[in-house]
């Protein structure tokens, strides 16, 4: 698509109001992307009553979004026909884009960037490309909701940091994908437990255990680039292994619940047991990690994406005066268990209203520190894992290796071997 330079309202100011525009522009136009600007389109359904919380309204599937507060007003993505795919979705719910404003190829978030009439960007690349995208985001002055997980190597994770701290000193919001934060059942929760009702804690439990995810399997006239970027969950050097792409969200519940990150992995086992064919990449499909956290307090992690085996997707913590599931549930050791049944409404959409609402306040969110540490608590235990060795996280937050090519283009990119414990070094 056409470059273009387009210029007309002005960028969000730090100062905010509550009739200020959110103009839209998504930088990875794949389902995941797509699927955000529709959350954060919903988002503007809601009627905002600052004393009193936020009153849901309901939106029929067919309804077109208003177009008064928020727009689509740019889209980028490497490939062509995930653009075009996004650009029809986005017709469909009255917003049309034309060439001007539609760009692919690796440099295509630069062009979205240089638009002033963008002021709120998505991220929905592959999570390798989080932290350069979010870096330039910033430099450029544009309020961020970013995906999880937000880097795939340590230098990522340190970028990440070093933007949510650029990002205060502008006046500009980040908020991440990790929706449970949103979560009007896990906040209520976890600030009961912070407030004492399971008393000191001592140790948690996290799993994401399920089936296989979606697996794009290789064109004959794809280059080893487009494949691995269509099929980017099964690359660590794109997703991150799925213990950081997927198990972030039970590990930053683990971080939120006890108030710090690990201090270090202690051990852990995982394989490629399963998913051993050329067509799911080199990544791993189960883990199992032990965290030791201040205090003494253990996490016991797993992640399983296997076919036809148990699943369970939750996280609970357990003190010295009960246990919760950190959602919803308090069971104290005496007395009478307390839990919170009311409906919620989606917390993919909520992710959107607290930031764009924090924006119209004048008091952006910034979120770039819980997710980089949620993100650097999946590395860390990955290159456990990878390695069979324990990780010390301030030891570990001194690697300089970098997962990736040199250059983006589309071309040749060996797949590098599976890891093996043992001989693996993580430097």
């Amino acid at each position: 698509m056409a470059a273009a330079s387009v210029a007309s309202a002005p960028r969000v100011h730090a100062a905010g109001s509550d009739d200020q525009e959110i103009r839209i522009g998504l930088i990875g136009c794949g389902g995941r992307g797509t699927g955000a600007v529709i959350d954060a389109l919903g988002a503007e359904r809601l009627t905002v009553y600052p004393q009193s919380g936020y009153h849901t309204e309901t939106v029929a599937q067919d309804t077109k979004v208003s177009q008064s507060r928020m727009r689509v007003v740019a889209l980028a993505d490497v490939f062509e026909d995930r653009l075009e795919s996004c650009r029809k979705q986005m017709g469909k719910l009255g917003f049309d884009l034309g060439p001007e404003v539609c760009f692919s190829g690796f440099d295509a978030y630069k062009q979205l960037l240089s638009m002033a009439d963008v002021n709120y960007v998505i991220l929905a690349t592959p999570p390798h490309f989080r932290p350069l995208h979010l870096q330039a985001a910033i430099n450029a002055g544009k309020h961020v909701f970013m995906e999880k997980p937000v880097a795939v190597d340590v230098p990522g994770v340190r970028m990440v940091m070093e933007a949510g701290k650029l990002a205060r000193q502008k006046g500009v919001g980040i908020a991440a994908g990790t929706q449970r934060r949103h979560d009007r059942g896990y906040r209520e929760t976890i600030e009961r437990i912070h407030g004492g009702a399971i008393g000191e804690l001592v140790y948690g439990k996290c799993y994401w255990n399920g089936g296989q995810i979606w697996v794009v399997n290789r064109k004959q006239e794809w280059s080893d680039m487009e494949w691995q970027l269509r099929n980017w969950n099964y690359f660590t050097w794109l997703s991150g292994d799925h213990i950081v792409e997927q198990h972030v969200h039970n590990l930053d519940i683990m971080n939120w619940v006890i108030g710090s990150h690990p201090l270090r992995v202690v051990s852990g086992l995982g394989g490629r047991q399963v998913r051993t064919d050329p067509r799911y990449g080199h990544i791993y499909d189960h883990f199992a990690v032990e965290y030791e956290y201040p205090g003494g307090v253990s996490v016991f992690s797993q992640c399983r994406q296997i076919n036809r085996c148990k699943n369970m997707v939750s996280e609970e913590i357990v003190g010295t005066g009960g246990m919760s599931n950190c959602k919803d549930y308090i069971q104290p050791k005496s007395g009478e268990a307390w839990s919170r049944r009311q409906k919620e409404p989606s917390a993919y959409k909520r992710e959107h209203e607290d930031l764009i609402n924090s924006i119209r306040q004048g008091n952006p969110i910034n979120e770039a520190q819980t997710i980089a540490e949620a993100t650097m608590t999946g590395i860390i235990g990955r290159e456990a894992v990878y390695s069979g060795q324990g990780i010390d996280w301030d030891e570990a937050m001194k690697s300089e290796t970098k997962l990736g090519p040199e250059q983006y283009k589309l071309g040749d990119h060996p797949v590098p071997p599976v890891p093996m414990p043992g001989t693996y070094r993580f430097v």
